[in-house]
């Protein structure tokens, strides 16, 4: 399973649903970024994905977007096969 990399912060709710997600598809381990308490880890996140809203999530080197962006690639039938690849 590919690795997953998730930019967050402490109160999100969304944040929450992308997590529940992600382990509802077998994902047991997510690497998680808090950028409220990191600054240069939120300049990062808005420099590679040109977005300022939490979550930003990775699946293996695929920027996926947010939360409505995850459960929209699982919706397609998408989300399975790009966490396998």
């Amino acid at each position: 399973m590919q690795a997953v990399k998730m930019y967050t912060t402490a109160v999100c709710p969304y944040c929450v649903r992308a997590k529940q997600v992600l382990k509802s598809k077998g994902v047991e381990q997510i690497e998680e970024i808090r950028i409220d308490s990191d600054p240069a880890a939120r300049a990062h996140m808005m420099e590679i994905t040109g977005r300022r809203t939490v979550p930003q999530i990775f699946i293996g080197d695929t920027h996926v977007g947010g939360c409505d962006d995850l459960i929209a690639l699982d919706a397609k039938g998408e989300l399975l096969p790009l966490l396998n690849a």
